[in-house]
Formats: C-alpha cells, structure tokens, sequence
C-alpha cells in the first residue's frame, strides 16, 4: 500500500510539473483562442439560430396537417346537430376534425425566404472566420510582444553583466591609481540604472504575457508561458507581389470581404420577398370532419327512430370539405409599398457598405506593405548602428582601461550600444509582426516557422 501510494504521488507530482513548465507555440496559442473564445462561442450559436431559421423556411413550403377535437354538453335549448332543430333537453355532443392546408402560390415568397435563409447560414459562417481571424492576428500580435520583451530582458542582463566586469575592472584600476575614484562612482551609476532597466523588462515581460493569458482566457498568469525560442526573419516570398496582386488576391478569400458582400446578396433577397407581396396570394385546403351527440334520432329500416351508438355515428356523420383560397392584395395602406422601399433602400446601404469594405482593405494592405518595406530597412538600419556602436565600445573600452577616457565618456559608448540592442530587438520583431500581417492578406496562415 505504501508503495502504491508512493507510486499514485510520483504521477502526481510528474503531471503537476509537466503543466507548471508548459510552454505554449504560436500554434497551440492560436488553436487554443479560437476553440475558447466566448466571443466565438456566441457566434456559433447565432449560427445555429440561423440554421434552424432555414428549417422554418424550408418548412413554408410544406403542407400543414392539424387535428381537433372537442367535448360539450348543453342543457336547455340547443339546437340538435343532426336535424339543426331546436330542442330542450341535455345533449352531450363530440366534434373532430383533420385538415391539411398547403399555399400554392404567394409570388415565390417561401423559396425565396428559403434561398435567404441559406445564404443568411452561409453569411453568418463568414463572420465567425473572419472573427477567428481576427483573432489569430490579435494572438500572434501578443505572441510576438512577449518574444520581443524576453529578448529585451536577455539583452539589458547580457549588458548587466559586461557592466559587472567592467565594474570589477574598474575598483581595480583605482585601487592602482590608474583612474580617478569618480570613474568608479559612474561606472557604478551606469550598473544601478541597467539594474532598473532588468526589473522594468522583467515588468514588461510580465504584463505581456497576462496580455496573452487574457486573449487565450486563461486565468492562471504566473504558470503561463510561451515557449522559450529565438526568431529570426523567416524568409518569405509575398513581397515578390504588388500589393495591387495583394489585393485581389486578398478580394478572393477573405472573410470579411465574404461577410460584406454577402450581405448585399440578402439585401436583394430582402427586396424580392418585398416585391413578392404585391401577388395574391393561392391555397388550398382539406378537411375531414365527424360528430357524436346523444340525443340524435334516425330511423332505421322501419321507420323507427334510433339513437346510434359513438362508433357509428362517427361513420354516419363524417364528410369531407375541400376547396382552394385566392387572396388579392389591393390596398394596405402603402404598408407593401412602403416596405419595397425600405428594402431598396437597405440593398444600397449594403452596396456602399461593401464597397467600403474593399477600399478599407486595400487600404490595409497598402499601409502592411509599407510597414514591411520600412521596417525591413529600420531593422537593416538598426543592425548597422549596433555594429558600428559596438565597434565605438571597443575602442573606448581600450582607452578607459588604460586611462585614456573618462567614465563619463566610456558609460555613453555603453549607453549607445544598450540602445542600439534595443532598436534591433524592437524592428526585429516589428518587422517580423507586419511581415506576417502581409502574409495573412496573401493566404499564408500564420506560424513562426
């Protein structure tokens, strides 16, 4: 017993860790938002109130079949339902009744709310991709914060420790005399702000990742973390394309290019049920009726009056009614009119609506490829000064070592070079963000691979 239980805290222990160091992909981030999104989660059931909307359209076009029944007693004068003559007496009668009714024509209404109801399925299916969509940018976008800020943080403790030794270089350089104790007392301010630099990173890092955690609706911040990985510049092959090839690329799947003009379709089908109530209106029906009453007398072969019994009065009494129902709209009060226009008038909110929409597109993509292009040249630019800076730190370190500069001076050349670090990691993944935004425009789903 001991050792099973042994054993069953052993399992435990492993599992519990195992969910302390996941560490989460771009992916699985992605995945996981979509598939937990409340946001999401609502769209979906506005999806299945529009299926089960197509149902009652496609149940329009079906016959009714309805059934009744009732059961009366009357005391007093009454009229008998066999003879339709008046009586004074207690009479105990049973109704029943099927009827099937069917609308034959109402100017092709019902098939065309059916196409409505189909293509308002095939509209809301639009808007939830294009919320996913949204979504995944909205991930990757707090995906890469967190990266950038991690490398942030490794740069300002890489820079730390370099100050550490320079730190240690210089308390022995004065002890020799070599420099001035006010060289150590700048080197040492120059350590004490990067140490305040490590702790600001290290907030940032902490909120970005509570960023992501709230994206994904994950409550559990402190254990949540995102997989420990360096990215470089994927290469890529969209900025081969124009963004005019861009963008009619992107016309041709984008959700909400889809969601747009999809709803310009069910404003015309809006405008033709509109139009449809300017037809009569064609049904038909059948109906089957029987009866019962207690105090009903027939003669019999004699001549005899009877009362029959309940089954066979429903046999004698039933009948059979059918017929056909033509409604002619002639004046309502311009209510049909009034509604054609209301229609027509949504049809073309819709129209400029889509077109909108494609020039808001365009404009996007216009201004992602611009990004791109700029902050590809900021993050060649940044890599260039950062050499250049590192170089400048050398060679003043050369001189600070051996009494040839300041530590006024020295701690700029550092300085410069804490900021070149920076600008580089921050155009990194700027530019690797506004790639991978183009990207998405192009087709290209969304990974760090």
């Amino acid at each position: 017993m001991k050792f099973k239980l042994t054993a069953i805290l052993l399992v435990f222990t492993v599992g519990w860790a195992t969910a302390q160091q996941k560490k989460w992909t771009l992916e699985e981030c992605v995945t996981y938002a979509v598939e937990n999104n409340l946001t999401v989660e609502q769209y979906e059931l506005d999806l299945e109130n529009v299926k089960i909307d197509e149902k009652d359209a496609l149940g329009g076009l079906l016959p009714s079949l309805n059934a009744s029944t009732s059961a009366s007693s009357n005391t007093g004068f009454s009229i008998n339902p066999t003879n339709n003559l008046p009586t004074n007496s207690t009479a105990f009668n049973v109704n029943a009744s099927l009827s099937a009714g069917i609308t034959l024509y109402d100017g092709l209404r019902n098939i065309k709310r059916l196409n409505r109801a189909k293509m308002a399925a095939l509209s809301s299916q639009y808007r939830l991709d294009n919320l996913k969509d949204d979504i995944r940018l909205n991930v990757a976008n707090a995906y890469l914060q967190i990266l950038s800020n991690k490398e942030a943080l490794k740069v300002s403790k890489a820079q730390y420790a370099v100050t550490e030794q320079d730190l240690k270089r210089t308390k022995e350089l004065v002890e020799s005399g070599v420099v001035a104790k006010g060289d150590l007392l700048e080197i040492e301010a120059t350590a004490a702000n990067q140490e305040q630099q490590i702790v600001n990173n290290e907030s940032l890092v902490l909120i970005s990742r509570i960023n992501l955690a709230q994206l994904l609706q994950i409550t559990d911040y402190e254990n949540f973390d995102v997989a420990e990985e360096v990215f470089e510049i994927p290469p890529s092959e969209v900025l081969n394309n124009s963004p005019k090839t861009i963008f009619a690329k992107a016309l041709e799947f984008r959700n909400d290019i889809k969601f747009s003009k999809s709803n310009v379709e069910l404003a015309e089908k809006d405008l033709e049920i509109a139009k449809g109530a300017y037809a009569p209106t064609l049904s038909g029906f059948l109906q089957y009726g029987t009866r019962y009453s207690d105090v009903t007398a027939i003669p019999d072969s004699n001549g005899v009056p009877y009362t029959p019994g309940f089954k066979d009065q429903l046999w004698i009494f039933d009948g059979i009614s059918y017929g056909a129902q033509l409604n002619i709209p002639i004046f309502n009060g311009w209510s049909t009119r009034n509604n054609v226009s209301r229609s027509r008038i949504s049809l073309e909110k819709s129209k400029l609506q889509f077109e909108q929409d494609k020039l808001d597109l365009e404009t996007r993509i216009n201004q992602a490829y611009v990004d791109v292009t700029t902050f590809s040249k900021s993050y060649e630019a940044a890599e260039k000064t950062l050499a250049a800076r590192r170089l400048a730190y050398d060679y003043a370190k050369e001189r600070f070592d051996v009494g040839l500069m300041n530590s006024f001076n020295y701690s700029q050349a550092q300085s410069r070079v804490d900021n070149a670090e920076a600008d580089v990691v921050r155009t990194k993944y700027a530019y690797i963000f506004r790639l991978k935004i183009l990207e998405f425009y192009f087709g290209i789903p969304l990974t760090l691979n």
